[in-house]
């Protein structure tokens, strides 16, 4: 993964990097969170939205290209790479061609 553009932080402590579902969701768990685990088909889109709070976010399989704030920064992530989205940032995301498994967490 490239360096992140702001807004986005990185998705740091233990197990980072590490791919697969299982490293994802005891990463989030380190981090307070609880991990949701979520999968999309090859090619799938979600439209831009925001949410009114902080989304952790690993890619665990796969991988997930996310379109990021007012300008539209592509941020590609492949397994074991995430990021911390703060709230209000505008985003949408289109899948890679394996089709993706990310693992979330939130935090108010």
């Amino acid at each position: 993964m490239t360096a992140l553009p702001a807004p986005l932080e990185p998705l740091l402590g233990a197990r980072a990097g590490d791919p697969g579902v299982a490293a994802a969701e005891e990463r989030l768990t380190a981090l307070g969170c609880a991990p949701n685990a979520w999968s999309n088909g090859p090619g799938d889109t979600s439209v831009a939205h925001d949410h009114a709070y902080t989304k952790l976010l690993v890619c665990a399989e796969g991988s997930i290209t996310f379109i990021v704030g007012e300008d539209a920064i592509e941020v590609e992530l492949e397994a074991g790479d995430g990021f911390v989205l703060p709230p209000g940032t505008l985003h949408s995301a289109v899948v890679g061609p394996l089709g993706c498994t990310c693992v979330e967490g939130h935090r108010q």
